[in-house]
């Protein structure tokens, strides 16, 4: 599809902004605060990216991505992620069928729109491994036959703070492949005392059972496309080339980030500004994005680790040293 077949009416930033703010209240419903958390992540699936979401246990990691894949008419799957999971138990494997002499393939539970990947780093980096070409060219080969993924396809994986006994450190190369790694933080008193208030009423119900879906596969996707067509001014992309680049040269790090984050940064601000129904980017649509985009492609020196400093501190520098452009 060429660029004058697809007409980008300004209406449709206005419908999308609508469809979010239906697609918000549907979840909180279910899900008490958290209000960035669901932001980010839908801003995710607008964007076409993976979302890792961090935090300790039971704080609504993974029935938050349950809540999402249900508000999508769509293939759902869910793997949860073991020490003794294999490659093979993820993409599928290819079994003799003696009656055509030949190798079927049995797809994996990967095959699927949206899928949830429950605590990603219990599986040791060869589980891992299985995990990098599908997330980042929606494809798996096996057997040196490639099979694509239908769309949308999207994983949203919840994992376990490192100092949680029985995990392992993600590779870089796989966690440079999520859009966003959300930090989720406990709720607050009065979020608490919600969350238990809507479980003692609640009764014999599921938490999920009053959600119904509002996007089809094909909406979320064209909504994908449209957001491509948003506008920036080229002021906007030096100033994300800027920031990304300092990230390379700031003295607390060791690593930074690579071209992925710029482009990831611009792809997400289009859909930060498209659910404000916007149809341009404004430096703010970018600074919302940066943090989560960034706090997972830097790497602290060891000595600025041991002074105590968190990749936040750092990012909040980076920025701070950019001028915004007006």
């Amino acid at each position: 599809m060429n660029n004058q077949e697809f007409v980008i009416d300004p209406s449709d930033f206005q419908t999308l902004q609508d469809t979010t703010v239906k697609l918000k209240q549907e979840i909180a419903k279910v899900i008490v605060g958290q209000e960035d958390m669901v932001e980010l992540m839908l801003v995710a699936i607008l964007s076409n990216g993976h979302v890792l979401l961090e935090g300790v246990p039971g704080i609504a990691k993974t029935l938050t991505a349950k809540v999402m894949a249900k508000l999508i008419s769509s293939g759902f799957s869910r793997i949860q992620f073991t020490p003794d999971l294999m490659p093979s138990d993820i993409t599928g494997t290819s079994v003799f069928n003696s009656k055509s002499a030949s190798f079927d393939f049995n797809p994996g539970p990967i095959f699927s729109n949206i899928i949830l990947i429950d605590e990603i780093n219990r599986a040791p980096a060869k589980t891992q491994s299985a995990l990098f070409e599908v997330m980042e060219e929606r494809q798996v080969t096996v057997d040196g036959k490639t099979y694509p993924m239908q769309m949308p396809f999207l994983v949203f994986a919840t994992q376990n703070p490192l100092e949680h006994e029985g995990t392992y450190r993600l590779p870089e190369a796989q966690l440079d492949r999520f859009i966003f790694k959300i930090n989720v933080k406990y709720p607050t008193l009065e979020e608490e005392f919600q969350i238990i208030l809507n479980t003692h009423e609640r009764k014999e119900h599921s938490e999920t059972e009053q959600i119904a879906p509002l996007l089809s596969a094909a909406q979320i996707i064209d909504f994908q496309k449209k957001i491509k067509y948003v506008h920036v001014e080229e002021p906007l992309m030096k100033y994300i080339a800027r920031i990304i680049n300092n990230t390379r040269n700031h003295p607390s790090l060791y690593l930074g980030a690579s071209p992925r984050a710029s482009i990831n940064t611009l792809a997400a601000a289009k859909a930060m500004a498209a659910i404000n129904g916007r149809s341009f980017v404004i430096p703010e649509d970018i600074k919302a994005v940066l943090y989560p985009i960034l706090n997972h492609r830097i790497y602290l020196t060891p000595e600025k680790e041991l002074e105590g400093e968190n990749e936040n501190q750092i990012i909040a520098d980076v920025i701070a040293s950019v001028e915004i452009p007006r």
